[in-house]
């Protein structure tokens, strides 16, 4: 999926659906601070389990959006804003994709 795409794909750190990291975690993962996690979850790009972010869990789904994002905005100079749209925009393509090989589109 993110090779097709010529996304970033985590480095040293594969995770299913059902790992769990931390804030503290993920960001290490990710070398970003705290902060930039914060606003990709007031942004929705993530939506991680719990109230607070002391309590916030993030799956593996979570690292590669955040990764995405990371990388729309650093090397593409795309807001936050925009790298929400485009991480729906990209999960679109890929179910109609899926939906195609189903069909025997593919």
């Amino acid at each position: 999926m993110a090779n097709e795409k010529n996304l970033p794909l985590p480095s040293a750190l594969i995770l299913d659906e059902q790992s769990e990291l931390t804030l503290a975690e993920l960001c290490r993962a990710c070398s970003v601070r705290a902060e930039f996690i914060v606003e990709l979850v007031d942004e929705g790009v993530l939506a991680p389990q719990g109230r607070e972010p002391h309590r916030w869990r993030f799956s593996g789904v979570h690292l590669y959006r955040t990764r995405v994002a990371l990388h729309l905005q650093r090397d593409l100079g795309i807001n936050l804003a925009g790298a929400a749209l485009a991480l729906q925009l990209l999960e679109e393509v890929d179910a109609l994709r899926a939906r195609l090989r189903i069909m025997g589109g593919e």
